[in-house]
Order: structure tokens, then C-alpha cells, then sequence
């Protein structure tokens, strides 16, 4: 297990999307991964909405910032479920992810989940998909959770979903030069 079973980021210069995701189940605590549960549909689908050439395994991520990707999450402490999570440290780990983007500067921040990105950031009406809100030069982006558990999104509906970011977050490398 990783040390206090937290998951470390995975960060990197020059990030188009970093993907945020609610906090760690136990096993990406157990082994420092993230979304490392077999049932979780992250790693497909980051596959196939076009963000990688093929599909990663957790153990893999260290790749991700070669292809301008990278992984946080809101709450660093891990749970068997993110309904677990206490509004006020969904709110603190806002305030954390401020901070992360701040430092590493990505061109989106996109949240894997819609109720956490509400309660972290104190926007209750957001919705899937592009926010107003954006922190610094970081355009934030919502998505829906890819856990198993969030059976009312199917593999299809997620890879769409995702997609959009990738067409656009992906879409813009000719603009590199300001």
C-alpha cells in the first residue's frame, strides 16, 4: 500500500486535460493507481474518445503525460465509495485542486463526476460538459463518472461524453504557437 494510501498525482509540463477524478477507491489506494478497480471504464475510455493511442492499464499512468494527460483526484483519501466523502472535504479538496492546477497550469481540468464538482465548487446548476468557471488560463470541464457504479452512463454515452473534451482539449494542437 502506498504511504497513508494515498494515490499520487500524475502530472507533467504542457498538460492539455487533467482529469480529476472524486477520490481513490481501496484498491488504487492498495496499489498508488488510479482508477484501478477492473471494473472501472476510465482507461477504455480515455481510449477510446482519442486520448491515447491504446488502452492504458492503471499501472501505466505514468505515461499519460506524453500525451498531455494527467490524473488527480478531488479528496486524496480513499473510500469503498465517494458517497462517503463529507461536503466539507469535497470542498477543502476543491480548494486543493486550485492550487494543483495552479502550479501545473493544464488547458482543462476535466472532474469525472458531476455531484462532486457541485459540492466542491458550490455549483449546484453545472451540468456535463464545459463550465463557465475557469481557474486562471484553465478551462473546467465536467464529466461523468466512469466507475461501474454509475450504471445510468453506458461505455457508449461515456466515450461520447469524453470525446467532446478530447475534440476540443486534443483538437487545438495547431494553435501551440499562441
Amino acid at each position: 500500500m502506498q504511504a497513508g494510501g494515498e494515490v499520487p498525482d500524475v502530472l507533467g509540463e504542457g498538460l492539455r486535460v487533467l482529469f480529476c477524478g472524486i477520490n481513490p477507491g481501496l484498491l488504487s489506494a492498495a496499489t498508488g493507481h488510479h482508477f484501478a478497480r477492473p471494473g472501472n471504464r476510465f482507461w477504455p475510455v480515455l481510449h477510446r474518445a482519442g486520448f491515447t493511442d491504446r488502452q492504458l492499464e492503471p499501472a501505466q499512468q505514468w505515461e499519460l503525460p506524453s500525451y498531455g494527460v494527467g490524473i488527480t483526484n478531488v479528496v486524496a483519501r480513499p473510500s469503498a465509495k465517494a458517497s462517503e466523502l463529507s461536503a466539507d472535504e469535497l470542498r477543502a479538496g476543491g480548494e486543493r485542486l486550485v492550487a494543483t492546477v495552479g502550479r501545473c497550469a493544464p488547458r482543462w481540468l476535466a472532474v469525472a463526476g458531476i455531484g462532486a464538482y457541485r459540492t466542491a465548487f458550490g455549483e449546484r446548476g453545472a451540468r456535463v460538459g464545459p463550465q463557465e468557471r475557469t481557474i486562471g488560463a484553465t478551462g473546467v470541464w465536467v464529466l461523468p463518472n466512469p466507475s461501474g457504479l454509475n450504471a445510468s452512463w453506458t461505455i457508449e454515452a461515456l466515450v461520447a461524453a469524453y470525446g467532446r473534451l478530447a475534440a476540443v482539449a486534443l483538437g487545438d494542437r495547431s494553435d501551440d504557437s499562441g
